[in-house]
């Protein structure tokens, strides 16, 4: 379970990307798209081109990533 401070970050490409994609691939568009540090404990959210599609990126205090896919 995830617990997260009033102050979170929430980071939205506005362009689709590949869904295909794992963490390395959303780490490098975090860095190339967004310009943001993937360890500011933000989350980053990724979407299809048609939009029905989201992944979550976030980094937590224990250094993991969790990605997860919503339809």
């Amino acid at each position: 379970m995830l617990s997260f401070t009033g102050s979170l970050k929430v980071f939205v490409a506005m362009e689709p990307c590949d869904m295909r994609r794992g963490h390395n691939g959303l780490l490098a568009l975090v860095g190339e798209k967004l310009k943001e540090d993937i360890r500011s404990g933000a989350l980053f959210v990724f979407t299809n081109k048609s939009r029905r599609l989201l992944k979550v990126l976030y980094l937590d205090g224990f250094r993991s990533m969790m990605t997860g896919s919503f339809h």
